[in-house]
């Protein structure tokens, strides 16, 4: 447990040393703008000076306690630290605070309180100042917010390692959710993206087998895109249209007209924070469970996309027995071919085909050329991360699943073969399915036939419904594809009347647009 905090902290303190921070010109008082590179180094020097001090005082009493105090002085001490750094994260933002997002999905080593500290960031994190916040929005529309809002809360409902959300009521009486950038923020991560040589050292550590330079540019690319709410908008206008009408999926459509580059303005969804449902029955877990599955991978297969922050701050429990999918700003499009790669990967694992599997591997560089292990043995070492649908059976995500995949991922001294794969761009986010969405899953001890409910989803089998929730996305499936039938029909209607040399143009432009509405 003690090795697992002392790895974090050293962790932090490193990457505080690596990252190159600007202080932007802004016209308010910036809390993110105001930490300079040798502020957040120096803080995160004091944070581990604390720490060590505080761990010296308390091995000391510890000699003298008896049996029973002991405990309890180590239990004290934990909290402590849990505390310490959290706040220290919570108030730098910006990179280090998404590191310790991350990291609170890392339970393996790691003391309970600590980790229950670290899951706080992700919803919890202390917000800047309510008139710094309202200024913001204000500047970023480019008018007064009672032209925009007849009202909005000045105390956020949630704030994060980027931005916050105030909940709003427009002119026409909707409640929105109005997301708003911290200034100085963008400069701030972009001045660490700028360091590609130290991410890529720091990567490689991660990584043994690493080809760095391709991985670097997708990850800047994507954390770019991030911070661009225009871009956040087209995202989640993708989804919000696709999944219109559907029984258990709701994607909060974007008001365009109270959104910019730094402000996001999204129907507001009423609900409880996804973590609640740990409490509930199993049969309840299980629905959610079957939910968000379909939502990853029905994206992934048939839209093409993948969110690549899958964690529970960013879906909540809606009101209406639907589950609201939140946070669209690291969104991966993938070309069809790449979703190949995907397929190709999964036919030779469910043949049970060690020789093809390890081809198809290294054809789609995931594998090195010159791994010296049999085919045999490569096999088995990535069967772990398709274990769900290897079978036709009904198969249990665990917490111990997804941390073992946790360990084979990262531990090159544990696991051989880690030093002879590769992460190529295209693969990059998808890891997060490995990390994030199957602690979910563990976490809610999900049990299903998750490989005929992904057969419903692959396009290579699209395969009868196999559950109740298959057979309701089955009849929304239909409905979608009769109303949208019915708008083009309509288009090339209207097509017709403008002249036949018009009506290619007509159609596309109506079909491409249909989903969005």
């Amino acid at each position: 447990m003690r090795r697992g905090l002392l790895i974090l902290i050293a962790l932090l303190g490193a990457l505080a040393g690596l990252l190159r921070l600007r202080r932007p010109n802004q016209s308010v008082a910036s809390p993110i703008a105001a930490l300079s590179r040798a502020q957040r180094r120096a803080e995160m020097a004091r944070l581990m000076a604390r720490r060590a001090l505080d761990r010296s005082m308390t091995k000391a009493r510890l000699k003298l306690a008896a049996d029973g105090s002991r405990r309890r002085l180590q239990a004290d001490l934990e909290r402590r630290e849990a505390e310490d750094v959290v706040a220290a994260l919570g108030e730098m933002k910006g990179a280090l605070m998404k590191l310790g997002q991350m990291a609170s999905y890392l339970d393996e080593g790691m003391p309970p309180a600590m980790s229950r500290a670290l899951a706080s960031l992700r919803a919890d994190a202390p917000p800047m100042p309510a008139d710094l916040a309202l200024t913001e929005i204000e500047r970023s529309l480019g008018r007064p917010l009672h032209e925009a809002f007849v009202e909005i809360d000045p105390e956020p409902i949630a704030a994060a390692s980027i931005g916050q959300v105030h909940r709003a009521v427009t002119s026409d009486g909707k409640a929105v959710a109005v997301k708003v950038q911290y200034p100085g923020i963008a400069e701030a991560i972009a001045a660490d993206l700028d360091n590609s040589e130290a991410l890529a050292r720091l990567l490689g550590m991660v990584y043994p087998g690493l080809h760095p330079d391709e991985l670097v540019a997708e990850l800047r690319a994507r954390i770019s895109e991030e911070l661009d709410y225009h871009h956040e908008a087209a995202n989640q206008s993708l989804f919000a249209g696709y999944y219109r009408g559907h029984p258990h999926i709701w994607v909060p459509d974007v008001d365009p007209d109270r959104s910019t580059d730094r402000v996001l303005t999204t129907e507001f969804v009423a609900g409880r924070p996804f973590e609640s449902v740990y409490d509930e029955t199993d049969e309840v877990k299980e629905r959610v469970a079957e939910v968000v599955y379909r939502f990853v991978f029905r994206s992934l297969n048939r839209l093409h996309v993948f969110n690549g922050d899958p964690h529970p701050g960013n879906y909540l429990l809606a009101d209406d027995g639907r589950i609201a999918f939140l946070d669209f700003g690291l969104v991966k499009h993938f070309e069809p071919t790449e979703v190949e790669q995907f397929a190709r990967l999964i036919r030779a694992m469910i043949q049970r085909d060690p020789a093809e599997f390890r081809r198809t591997a290294e054809e789609v560089n995931v594998l090195r050329a010159d791994a010296p292990f049999g085919d045999q043995e490569i096999f088995d070492w990535f069967a772990a991360y398709y274990e769900m649908i290897l079978d036709d059976a009904p198969v249990t995500f665990t917490s111990d699943y997804s941390t073992g995949l946790l360990r084979q991922t990262f531990d090159a001294k544990t696991h051989a073969i880690l030093k002879h794969t590769n992460v190529p761009p295209t693969f990059a986010l998808i890891q997060r399915i490995n990390l994030g969405l199957f602690s979910i899953l563990g976490k809610l001890g999900a049990r299903a036939n998750w490989r005929r409910i992904s057969e419903e989803l692959w396009e290579w089998t699209d395969a009868p419904p196999s559950t109740p929730m298959g057979h309701a996305e089955a009849t929304w499936l239909t409905e979608k594809t009769v109303q949208n039938d019915t708008s083009t029909e309509g288009d090339r209607s209207d097509a017709e009347v403008v002249g036949a040399d018009n009506a290619p143009d007509q159609r596309v432009e109506s079909g491409e647009l249909a989903g969005l509405r």
